[in-house]
């Protein structure tokens, strides 16, 4: 088959999209099948295309021009219009931008069938969010592209069920993201994390990663560390990721409840730094308000690391049931509980870490998930999509 993704950008700072996007179109070029990215340089152009292009998979880059929020790219709707006749099925990622317009268009037009996938941006959370300037994007173009899919794509069945009032009677079909469990297997030497931050030494790490974002509850999880970390002195919060709005209220946050001496603000992580953090953390912590998946804990789990999410990250419930971890609402008393229990004398985090990795490797490894993205693919390969 020949199968393009299309998606706004691919620059590490814009969190899980760009990696997951990726690493499925690496999964299912190894099954046999001819893969195509495009994007625009929208925050630039991520490291290791290497690897893509060594499994066989096309990534093509364009430059993206004013307005730059819309992520607007001429030249990529050029080259979309003459590649798309040539396709199986169109995978578009996100909505409301400027290749969803472009992409959906062309492939009514010719008669290709699509997928979109709205990361999580059809959680309820998330659709309520500028609502005025979305609804003219849904009259204009959005909800008839969403309405005439082949199928829209959801990570999770929670995903799914939040979104299912607003996809049209689209089909919507389940397939997980995943990691590479392979690039997890063996970790870097334990301290070499620390050693870049003194304040760490010989304390117990509580690490966020990702980006530092309204959504992700730093403003539950701030708070909620400065309530255990009175029980317990050894505690350190590492919080690492780009500024994506929310830096200065974070760090307003950690002198506000005292908390500036046992707090480390990493910035982007990328590659190595990524693995030794995990390899240095006790417990990864991540109490958003909306998170129709969250890579990064599947990251923290292949790494070895016990988690604690809010019971809005939808993978909540296998990480419950595998006692990879805890689960609670996004509210800083039950996330305090959390971490109190976590770091307390009773928890044995070495076997909670070790459930994680299991069902890491079990449940969310692209080698497994190549072949669920496959079969979907040859199910929309044999829908004609309908005419614009």
């Amino acid at each position: 088959m020949n199968i393009l993704h299309v998606i706004a950008s691919l620059a590490q700072e814009t969190g899980g999209p760009a990696k997951a996007v990726l690493e499925m179109a690496e999964a299912v070029a190894k099954r046999g099948h001819r893969v195509t990215v495009f994007s625009t340089d929208f925050g630039g152009v991520p490291d290791g295309l290497d690897r893509l292009e060594a499994a066989g998979v096309d990534v093509r880059i364009f430059p993206v021009q004013a307005p730059r929020l819309w992520k607007r790219s001429p030249q990529m709707a050029a080259a979309l219009g003459h590649v798309i006749p040539e396709m199986d099925a169109v995978h578009i990622h996100s909505l409301y931008l400027y290749h969803d317009w472009v992409a959906g268009s062309l492939c009514r037009r010719h008669g290709v069938p699509y997928i979109v996938r709205p990361h999580g941006s059809l959680d309820p959370f998330l659709y309520r969010r500028h609502r005025l300037r979305k609804s003219v994007m849904d009259m204009w173009f959005q909800s008839g592209m969403l309405r005439d899919a082949a199928a829209v794509h959801f990570t999770t069945e929670e995903e799914c069920r939040l979104a299912g009032p607003y996809i049209f009677g689209a089909p919507g079909r389940v397939v997980a993201n995943g990691v590479n469990f392979a690039d997890y297997a063996e970790a870097p030497p334990k301290g070499s994390f620390r050693a870049d931050y003194p304040i760490l030494a010989d304390g117990r790490i509580v690490l966020f990663l990702g980006r530092l974002n309204f959504k992700k509850g730093l403003d539950v999880l701030i708070p909620a560390f400065a309530q255990a970390a009175r029980e317990a002195d050894d505690l350190r919060l590492v919080l690492a990721g780009p500024d994506d709005g929310m830096e200065g209220r974070a760090r307003a946050w950690v002198r506000e409840h005292g908390i500036a001496d046992k707090t480390v603000f990493t910035g982007m992580l990328t590659g190595t730094e990524i693995l030794e953090a995990y390899a240095d953390a006790d417990i990864f912590a991540l109490p958003s308000y909306s998170e129709n998946f969250g890579i990064a804990v599947v990251e923290a789990m292949a790494s070895g690391v016990p988690v604690l999410v809010s019971d809005k990250v939808n993978i909540w419930r296998e990480v419950v049931k595998a006692g990879a971890g805890f689960a609670a609402p996004p509210e800083t008393e039950a996330f305090a509980g959390l971490i109190r229990i976590a770091a307390g004398a009773k928890s044995d985090l070495a076997a909670m870490g070790e459930a994680a990795r299991q069902l890491a490797r079990r449940r969310f490894d692209w080698s497994e998930i190549g072949g669920s993205l496959e079969e979907l693919y040859r199910t929309v390969a044999r829908q004609p999509a309908k005419a614009a």
